[in-house]
């Protein structure tokens, strides 16, 4: 029996040791690219598991949104520059994409022990009657359920985008 278990937790810590080794990244992308692609807000759809968020203003999005986002009294490019003074105070974050044109940026967010991969999407919106808002997509490329990490993501980069553009959250509220 001694003998059993010695051979088991041998394999277990080898195991485990190759795990750490090869990598989580390059071990995470055995179940896929980590970046799961940019999205569009229009015709987005939400997947059936709850590791997905979304920040939308109602006129854009067919899905629902988790949160409102406000309108700030800034243009695009000061909110664009705000939002990246609230990225750089994110760890494991890596910008993918930004296109000037659309507006649009794309990151890689990873978790701090397991290094799960988050691909996160924002989108800047100049509306008609002035300022801007934006729309956020985070979503998980691993399991079923991220416990929340998604929603607490957008919530707490909303928090700090008001805090750098120097005004409240304004409107911003559960969808």
């Amino acid at each position: 029996m001694l003998t059993i278990l010695s051979v088991v937790a041998v394999v277990a810590v080898t195991a485990g040791g190759a795990f750490f080794l090869v990598g989580l990244e390059r071990i995470w992308s055995l179940f896929g690219p980590p970046d799961l692609g940019s999205v569009e807000f229009e015709t987005l759809r939400l997947r059936s598991a709850s590791n997905d968020a979304l920040v939308c203003p109602p006129h854009l999005c067919k899905a629902r949104s988790d949160l409102t986002p406000p309108l700030f009294a800034v243009y695009a490019a000061a909110l664009r520059v705000a939002m990246a003074k609230v990225i750089a105070t994110e760890p494991r974050i890596t910008l993918i994409e930004s296109n000037d044109t659309t507006l649009t940026e794309r990151y890689i967010q990873r978790s701090a022990l397991l290094r799960f991969p988050d691909t996160i999407m924002v989108r800047y919106i100049e509306p008609p009657e002035g300022g801007t808002t934006l729309a956020v997509c985070s979503r998980s490329q691993l399991g079923r359920s991220d416990l929340g990490v998604n929603l607490a993501r957008l919530k707490r980069w909303l928090r700090k985008l008001a805090l750098y553009v120097g005004e409240p959250p304004g409107p911003a509220h559960q969808g």
